[in-house]
This record gives C-alpha cells, structure tokens and sequence, in this order.
C-alpha cells in the first residue's frame, strides 16, 4: 500500500503549476536561438514531474500553464508585424491542444502503476504510451485545423543534438516520440523506489547509448549541381512600402556580380519578384536578362493572379521561353496569407481581418521542377514544416530541395532560425541537399548529413555559389512515410484507453456475492 501510495504521489497543485510556466520556457530554451537542445527533453521531463498523481482536470490545468509558456515564448515573433491579439490567439490555440495532451498523460502517469504492477512493466510500458500521446498531439495540431501549425514540435529542438541523425531512420515524429520516450523513462526510473540508484542510472545511460549508437544514415551520391542562390536583402514585409519592381531590382543587383559563373540554375527566394512577370513584360524582360546572363534557368518566387485568383508561386524561367513550369504553395498561411471563414471571424477583430486584404488559393500542381535534368523538390516557407509535402517530392524523385521564403516580416527574431532549424532536419531526414533562400535571411546551404556547407549574413545582400550533392537515396524515414507517426501516435491512444478500462476495473469494489465466498475461504486456511 505504501508503495502504491509513493508511485501516486504528486506535488501540490500550486507548486505543478509553477513546475509547468517553469518547464514550457525550459522546453522553448532547446529551440533556437538558443539552440540548447539538452534542455527540450529536460523540458518535457519537468512537465511529466508536474503531472504526477494529477487527474485529468487538474491534469489539464497544469497541461494549460505549460503550453501557454512554451507557445508565448516560442511564437513571440508573431507581434512584429501582427501584433498581440494574433499572437496570443495562436498561442492559445496550440495550448489547449498541449492541456488535452497533458491531461490524457496524466491519466496514465496515475493510473499506469496500478494497471502494471511490476517495475518491468512500468517502465517498459507507461514511457511508450506517455510518448505516443505526445506525438498524437503534436500530429494532429500539426494538420487541423486550417492545415494545422506545425511547428514547435520537440523534433525541431534536435537540428543540431547528436540525435539528428535519427531523424533519417524514424523521420519527424518519430524523433519526436524518441525524445519524450527517452524523458518519459528517466522520470519513470526516478518513480521507482525498489530500484537501487546505480540500477536506475544504468537503464538511463543504456537507453541514452542505444539512441546514440544508431548510425547517420548513409546517402550515396546521384550527381553534383553547381547552384546559385541570391538573397536580395529586401524588406518584402507585408506591410512595407516599396515602390514596385525595387524587390526584383534588389534581386538582380546581388545576381550580377555573379555573371560568368557556370551554374546549373539560379534560385532566388519566395517573393523574390514582386511584379508578375506572367501578367508584366517589363518584369519578363527582366527574368529573361538574369537567365540569359547567368545561362542557367532561374526558379523565383511571386504572387501570380489566375482566372481572378491569386496564388504564392515558384517560377521556373527560362530566357526566351518564360515560365515552363510553376509550384503554387500547398501551404499557405492561414490569418496570414488566406482568411478562412472570414465572415464569421471579422467580427471579432474588423481591423485586424481586413489587413488580409487578398486570400491565396491552396496550390494543387506537383511541387518537383525538372531543371534540365535535375529533379527540384520545391517548398515555399511553411511549406517545409509540412511533413506530407517533403514526402510527396521525394516519391516524385526529388534530388535536391529548394527551400524559398520570406522572412522579412519577422526582421531579427528566432522566427527564421526555426526555420532554417526545421530545414536542416529535412536535409538529414530526406538524405537530400536543402537550399534554404530567404529575401532577408537566414539564408543556408545544408548537404544530406545536416552540415551547413555556405550560408550568409541576414539583412545584407549575398549569394551562395556552391557544387552540391544530388541524391536518390530512400532514407527509411522517407519509405516509411506517415504510417510511422500513426502507428506510434496509436500506441499512445491504445494504451490509454487500456489504463482506462483496466484501472477502473481494478478500482471497481467486490460485489456483495463474492464477499462471503472470499470469508469462507479464509475460514477455511485458519483452520
């Protein structure tokens, strides 16, 4: 009884709270810019150590706190063009879906050690559940709604952690469940009172070895692309006051100190013309000069208007030809770059729904370009942060990923390191060389093994002129595509909903028949 009563017990509500704000800035410290990768699994830890012998309600005030403070710090570059009430209303939003997750986790960090009773099975069991629910949550706020906001997942702490390499074998959210399975074992062990001390710290550094021992995934090599990626050092923000064509100028300014180079192709970034050349002749013309100059294709991104509807779009240009090809983003962002629902939202805040002046349609072409010969893979912003897009350019052969995007509205904040963060990862996960091109930085060339081979200074004009690796390499990440994160994420929603069953039995009183039989029984042994 004492022993059950030890595994329950719990701190009190108002110190689990203080625990929780503590633990969602410890969590936002293992992101960039601080990059203090060690501190995102001590992070998840101290929120498991919250929720000890919490209920669900409880479980889901502490789960609250923690996602507000992680998601208020995380997201905080929202205010510099936004301001605070979007801000505050994502933070919110991506919170109550961490309180959901938190609670559920509370159930069977409760629940668990009266469901297996054994030391084996609590910490071969209640670790993988806690993580399978984490990745549940992380999964599902990462698609709904609107196309979902993925980012912040523990993941994306890891871009430069010795476990990145793991990233390749079990992809985004397995690395994820890794990482909360890993802090969810050693708060586990700390559960444990018939465990000695040194038994303890040798699962804890026997599991750390396994993760470590796991080897880079090896990625042979298809080809080479010499490629030139130019930042412009544009304030293409959503609200500065350019005077048209002086985005594209910036562009082709920090493209011609380049002529003469042979290169395969040039890549400027999302936004990087910001006069149609579709529906523009000078603007046309102007592509047409940078690619006859350079002797390569340009890829640039623009806003290009069709049958009334406008679209973020990738241009792949050819000088002479004009645009063989194009990529509509997939993604785009919603309150940002569409407004969904907009009637019903307006009322709520007129002012600031109408600064959305112009929604983009949600592209539906393929996202490889073929560049004479070199298969692009191309995402556009966010577009990098969605898993099922990464995954459908590598079925279609990608070789290479062209990462554009704008970062201008977020001037100097962590919003761009994210990124780039999230883009080293897809580097390593998809066994390919990824262009990250910003109009304003962080602005990066990343080879397969997730090493940054050239990057440039943010806000200061510049280009990369670099020999990349191609490759066709299937990681098993990128075989196993999504069924990996349903599978783990059913682990933790099965597992529950096995405590669930199984703890209220085991808590259901004996019915009034079996008493008597039981006394009998025991009659029968005293005499």
């Amino acid at each position: 009884m004492k022993t059950e009563t030890a595994r329950a017990a719990g701190l009190p509500l108002w110190a689990a709270i203080l625990l929780a704000a503590g633990a969602g800035a410890i969590l936002d410290a293992g992101f960039p810019d601080r990059s203090w990768w060690i501190l995102a699994p001590v992070g998840v830890a101290l929120m498991l150590l919250a929720l000890i012998g919490r209920g669900a309600w409880t479980g889901l005030l502490v789960g609250l706190v923690a996602g507000l403070s992680f998601w208020l710090i995380h997201i905080s570059w929202l205010t510099l063009y936004l301001g605070p009430v979007p801000w505050l209303a994502l933070a919110g939003l991506e919170s109550i879906f961490f309180a959901v997750g938190l609670a559920l986790t509370a159930v069977v960090l409760t629940i668990g050690p009266r469901v297996w009773p054994s030391v084996a099975g609590r910490i071969g069991v209640i670790p993988v559940i806690v993580a399978g629910l984490w990745t549940a949550r992380e999964a599902i706020s990462a698609v709904w709604p609107y196309g979902g906001f993925s980012w912040g997942r523990v993941a994306m702490s890891q871009s430069e952690s010795p476990f990145n390499v793991l990233v390749a074998w079990v992809g985004m959210s397995g690395l994820s469940f890794v990482m909360v399975w890993l802090s969810a074992l050693i708060v586990q062990l700390c559960r444990e009172p018939g465990l000695r001390v040194d038994g303890r710290a040798a699962i804890a550094v026997a599991a750390v070895a396994l993760l470590l021992a796991f080897p880079a995934w090896p990625t042979l090599q298809s080809g080479t692309a010499r490629i030139a990626a130019v930042q412009g050092a544009s304030d293409a923000g959503l609200f500065a006051r350019n005077a048209p064509g002086q985005i594209l100028s910036d562009h082709v300014s920090a493209t011609l100190p380049l002529v003469g180079e042979p290169v395969d192709f040039v890549v400027w970034p999302e936004n990087g013309i910001d006069v149609d050349p579709l529906r523009s002749a000078d603007s046309a013309r102007v592509a047409d000069y940078v690619s006859r100059a350079m002797d390569a294709p340009l890829i640039a991104g623009t806003i290009t208007l069709r049958d009334g509807k406008y679209y973020n779009t990738s241009l792949l240009w050819k000088a002479g030809e004009g645009a063989v090809d194009m990529y509509d983003k997939v993604h785009p962002v919603p309150f940002a770059e569409y407004m969904p629902d907009r009637a019903f939202w307006r009322p709520f805040a007129p002012d600031l729904i109408d600064l959305v002046s112009r929604d983009y349609e949600i592209g539906t072409r393929d996202n490889v370009f073929d560049v004479d010969g070199i298969l692009a893979g191309i995402a556009i912003c966010f577009d990098i942060a969605d898993d099922q897009l990464v995954h459908e350019m590598i079925d279609n052969k990608a070789e290479i990923i062209l990462a554009q995007t704008n970062n201008a509205d977020f001037g100097r904040t962590d919003e761009s390191v994210q990124q780039l963060a999230i883009a080293r990862l897809r580097a390593i996960e998809a066994g390919r060389t990824v262009v990250n091109i910003s109009t304003v930085g962080t602005s990066a060339i990343m080879t397969p093994d997730g090493k940054t081979l050239d990057s440039l200074p943010t806000w200061e004009p510049g280009a990369m002129v670099q020999t990349v690796p191609l490759s066709t390499t299937n990681t098993p990440a990128m075989s196993a595509g999504r069924p990996l994160e349903w599978f783990v994420s059913g682990l933790g929603l099965a597992g529950l909903l096995f405590c669930l069953v199984a703890g209220r039995r085991a808590s259901a009183p004996e019915s009034p028949r079996a008493m008597p039989d039981r006394a009998r029984v025991r009659k029968r042994r005293r005499g």
